[in-house]
């Protein structure tokens, strides 16, 4: 017996956030939206699936973001996705550590990220 794999992470978000979490996930990160089962969908939020890649983004009434706990994405052409964000007024935070390029931001309710790129 043994854990093997993390399925999905789950972050939160103000309630009537999805069309901004879509914009962001869907439209800056490249995450394709997914429907939500039936039973769930009434609680609001919305699921990003590529793959492997799973991020649900759960409605919470009092929401606070999540800043020093973070989502680590591995990602393809960083300096592509940068310029992209940056394009869409996202602040990043670029750096490098440990074989890695990576760089920070929030997404649109104040929860960070980090995207990486192996160097």
């Amino acid at each position: 017996m043994r854990v093997r794999a993390i399925d999905h992470v789950q972050l939160a978000m103000p309630p009537r956030g999805e069309e901004r979490a879509r914009d962001f996930y869907e439209g800056l990160l490249g995450i394709p939206s997914v429907p939500k089962p039936a039973a769930l969908a009434v609680r609001g939020g919305c699921w990003f699936v590529a793959g492997d890649l799973k991020v649900h983004l759960g409605i919470e009434e009092d929401f606070r973001p999540a800043r020093k706990a973070h989502v680590a994405l591995l990602v393809e052409d960083l300096p592509a996705l940068l310029a992209r964000l940056r394009g869409a007024g996202i602040e990043v935070l670029p750096e490098e550590l440990d074989g890695y390029d990576r760089a920070y931001v929030d997404d649109p309710f104040g929860n960070r990220l980090e995207l990486m790129e192996p160097a």
